[in-house]
């Protein structure tokens, strides 16, 4: 049976834990019914954990560790759903102003291009 490198229980025990923690923040919080975890130890030293599609891929190589990233990646994810709709309006927002400053300028340069 595979162990993390820190100790003698297997990763299997752990991940267990894992999905009985994001069992409990899902219930606790009502958000992230679509999410999964998946634990993958030490595959990604730069990284602790991050989020892809609907999966919660954790790197962190200890249990406690491991727990505390899941915590912190479901937070995340979590309320970037909730303000996900503000910023698709705010870059709707500013692509809008944008072209409109951008057809401004085009017609101040045709009447400057005119005058000379």
């Amino acid at each position: 049976m595979k162990s993390t490198q820190s100790h003698e229980i297997p990763i299997e025990i752990e991940l267990d834990e894992l999905h009985k923690e994001l069992q409990s923040l899902k219930q606790e919080l009502g958000l992230g019914q679509e999410l999964d975890v998946k634990w993958l130890p030490g595959e990604k030293e730069e990284l602790c954990g991050e989020v892809k599609g609907d999966c919660i891929f954790v790197y962190s190589e200890n249990q406690n560790e491991a727990l505390q990233t899941l915590r912190h990646e479901f937070l995340d994810y979590s309320i970037s759903k909730i303000i996900e709709p503000y910023q698709k309006i705010a870059n709707q927002l500013v692509s809008l102003i944008n072209e409109e400053t951008y057809q401004r300028k085009e017609k101040l340069v045709e009447a400057l291009t005119r005058l000379i």
